[in-house]
């Protein structure tokens, strides 16, 4: 195997972490000697322990004089761990291959100084489109203080998501709302609307056994605090995270009843209309999110969209019309002008069953 075959393998990892390492960003490593993988990691659960000192605690002895290669930039400040850099260092590793530099300033190039000046060879670079959109939530929380923000829709082609009646359960078939449960896992949130929940009662958990040890942070912007007790969030927020983001003037008994039944109520500056959405998302970053997963409704779709907070859409579209007396997937948010619209890039194109998924990004 090759440099770009062990990288690969490390990307592999660093994907696996992927909505349970907030707020540190999904890492793998690879230590490879004599043509021998003798350890590998990833970034465990919450972030600790980083993956570098995991790879060479199975290495052993056999990492002096090995390779490591590792999806991001090595750490070398002292945090709650020591730094990763060190413990290179001191396995006597003597080369490491990295993807990507990490943009935090306490690192962003510092690492690869250290290893350098203790006299080991580093190349960077490989790979590092992919080891950037992996860690693209992180990124996102360093440089502009929110996290990734997935917009995921599921419609008809004609881009509806419910009757004139209500009716929306369910438009798409059983392999999509599978993938979207996949989705869930890779995301450190979901978040929806108050009229999502108040419609639908939805539990935004990950209901794929196996798949991840807890669940996504649930995330509901809900400007009144209109969220029922009985509500299935708020049943189980002593079991599952459940964060409510309010404005200032919301009902503080609400408030107090949320709290006791172990649902976190946030505060948020007042936006036009309901909360502002941008204040709300630094808030969550500020608690370490790095990607949040937004799955309704059609008011909070808009709301984003029309703020230019939405970086990804994964879009589930079923063979079907619905016609125009059905719910829109966005509701109105005033695009006079096409050159007002937002902008996306079509990354892949993919059949889900009967369903198609198209995923695309902000344009550049």
């Amino acid at each position: 195997m090759d440099d770009l075959s062990h990288m690969r393998a490390a990307l592999a990892l660093a994907r696996r972490g992927l909505g349970a390492v907030w707020p540190n960003p999904a890492v793998g490593c690879v230590i490879v000697r004599d043509g021998r993988v003798v350890g590998r990691a990833l970034t465990a659960p919450g972030g600790r322990p980083h993956a570098e000192p995991q790879a060479l605690a199975m290495a052993g002895e056999a990492a002096r004089g090995a390779t490591a290669y590792v999806t991001l930039e090595p750490c070398c400040h002292h945090g709650r761990t020591p730094p990763c850099t060190d413990a290179l260092i001191a396995a006597g590793i003597a080369r490491v291959v990295i993807a990507a530099r990490d943009c935090d300033p306490r690192v962003d190039g510092g690492g690869i100084a250290r290893l350098r000046a203790a006299g080991i060879v580093v190349e960077e670079g490989l790979l590092a489109a992919e080891a950037e959109e992996i860690n693209a939530g992180f990124f996102s929380r360093l440089r502009l203080g929110r996290p990734l923000v997935t917009l995921k829709l599921a419609s008809t082609l004609d881009g509806r998501i419910a009757t004139r009646t209500g009716e929306s359960r369910w438009i798409t078939g059983e392999p999509a709302r599978r993938l979207v449960h996949g989705l869930r896992g890779r995301h450190d949130a979901v978040m929806v609307g108050v009229g999502t929940v108040l419609a639908d009662d939805p539990d935004l958990t990950c209901r794929l056994p196996g798949y991840r040890p807890g669940n996504p942070v649930r995330v509901v912007a809900d400007t009144h605090l209109r969220t029922r007790l009985t509500s299935r969030l708020v049943a189980t927020a002593a079991h599952a995270p459940t964060w409510l983001l309010c404005c200032a003037g919301a009902d503080s008994a609400r408030r107090v009843a949320l709290e006791e039944a172990g649902a976190a109520v946030l505060s948020v500056p007042a936006g036009s209309p309901g909360i502002d959405l941008a204040a709300g998302l630094r808030m969550l970053a500020g608690r370490g999110l790095t990607r949040v997963l937004v799955e309704g409704g059609a008011k909070l779709a808009a709301a984003l969209l029309r703020a230019d907070l939405v970086d990804r859409i994964v879009w589930f579209h079923a063979p079907a019309v619905m016609g125009g007396d059905g719910w829109p997937a966005a509701a109105a948010f005033g695009a006079g002008r096409l050159a007002e619209m937002p902008r996306f890039v079509r990354t892949s194109v993919t059949p889900v069953g009967e369903d198609m998924l198209t995923e695309l990004k902000r344009a550049a």
